[in-house]
């Protein structure tokens, strides 16, 4: 028999906050950027910090280590970019409009609340790019909170698993982990934990219920 999972540790951006890709989509018609351009140096850049390529000089990689200032990744990520009209990218404050368009999905709080009311343990990963948090959220939702950059390891490495897991007191085998990067939930599931890829809250909040016994109800917003 299946032990039920008695913790929740889950990503923030693309999870609890609008999608990422729609989030970023935003940023580029706002900002003007050659959305073509953005796009081929982030596919090169991702591939290696995520889909096993060379992390060697990677700026993804380095920045969510907190290996390499914000300040510094944007100049970087700005010397590559271009306007829609050929003109240079600014580089100050790039990250903070990037990820201007992040709401919060009130339907994934109330479920890790809910997860929390009922004796399930919660617990933040996330990959930071020097972007803030909405850390007011935090306290209702999380037993405790795994921030890349502010522990010098990044998903998907297995020590920053390992911490999260240690942080709530349980095996892997008894946490159940969320990720909307593919990448992320494989290494979860290797080291033991039960995966899901989340694509929607109300698929995500329905298989949280079947993999930890409990309710969770629909809230109406």
């Amino acid at each position: 028999m299946t032990t039920a999972c008695r913790a929740i540790i889950t990503d923030w951006g693309g999870v609890l906050t609008t999608p990422l890709r729609e989030t970023i989509t935003a940023w580029l018609a706002d900002d003007g950027i050659d959305d073509a351009r953005y796009r081929d140096v982030m596919r090169s850049w991702v591939q290696g910090a995520y889909a096993g390529g060379s992390v060697d000089g990677n700026p993804i990689h380095a920045l969510e280590r907190g290996e390499l200032a914000t300040a510094e990744f944007e100049r970087i990520l700005a010397a590559e970019l271009r306007l829609a009209d050929g003109g240079p990218v600014p580089a100050s404050g790039l990250i903070k409009r990037m990820f201007s368009g992040f709401h919060p999905v009130d339907e994934m709080y109330a479920a890790l609340r809910q997860a929390r009311g009922q004796g399930v343990r919660t617990c933040l990963l996330s990959n930071s790019w020097g972007n803030g948090y909405p850390r007011d959220r935090f306290g209702e939702a999380f037993d405790a909170v795994v921030i890349s950059g502010e522990v010098g390891m990044r998903k998907p490495e297995e020590a920053i698993f390992r911490h999260a897991v240690e942080l709530v007191g349980l095996a892997p085998q008894e946490c159940v982990f969320i990720d909307d990067i593919e990448h992320n939930v494989h290494a979860a599931v290797d080291l033991g934990m039960v995966g899901i890829l989340h694509s929607d809250p109300v698929d995500t909040r329905e298989r949280l219920a079947e993999t930890c016994g409990i309710e969770l109800d629909a809230m109406p917003f």
